[in-house]
């Protein structure tokens, strides 16, 4: 009898440890997979994509080099979250640099959080770890004309079963020294669901 029991019970542990493996499959990145309704990998894209096309095309790179003869140089500010979700928004901001530094019109400096990281490097190098010739120096950083702000917005609409998710992004490159805004964009998603 305790055979017959003992052989049962490892029967069913190995039943339930087979039927517990997860199936993992690799997808396109572009293809659209949205299981909750929430925000997504896609609706980042959809905000870079967006964003990046309608801040490249606008005038603001062309007038700035017209007044000062040299390219613009951002700074990406904060993004802020109003949403109640989780919402990465480095996602989309870094996407947006990439798109500057690779179009030749726009130099991208470092965020706060980065300058924090660089500037501990060099006090490092000044200790006397760094061969001389390499050891840099404080002071020589590149200013920003432009810092790129911005606030993720949503609002719910549920009834029963079905809801509605609306996201609104807003995006601005502000001129630091004169607070003028010089670019404004955004880029709005709206998504049905029915349970």
């Amino acid at each position: 009898m305790r055979n017959t029991a003992a052989v049962f019970v490892a029967v069913l542990v190995a039943l339930s440890i087979s039927g517990c493996g997860k199936k993992v499959t690799r997808v396109d990145i572009e293809e659209q997979i949205d299981l909750s309704g929430k925000w997504n990998d896609t609706d980042s894209r959809l905000v870079s994509e967006e964003m990046i096309k309608d801040c490249l095309a606008r005038p603001w790179i062309n007038q700035y080099h017209t007044r000062k003869g040299r390219m613009p140089t951002v700074i990406v500010g904060t993004v802020i979250n109003k949403t109640d979700e989780h919402i990465i928004s480095e996602t989309f901001t870094k996407d947006l640099e990439r798109a500057f530094i690779n179009s030749g019109r726009v130099q991208v400096v470092a965020s706060k959080e980065e300058r924090k990281e660089i500037r501990q490097e060099i006090k490092d190098q000044l200790l006397g770890f760094t061969s001389a010739g390499t050891t840099k120096k404080f002071g020589e950083e590149i200013g920003s004309d432009y810092m790129l702000r911005g606030v993720v917005n949503s609002i719910k609409d549920r009834e029963g079963r079905k809801s509605v998710m609306y996201y609104q992004i807003d995006l601005e490159l502000i001129d630091t020294e004169t607070n003028r805004k010089a670019w404004i964009g955004d880029k709005k998603i709206k998504k049905y669901l029915k349970r």
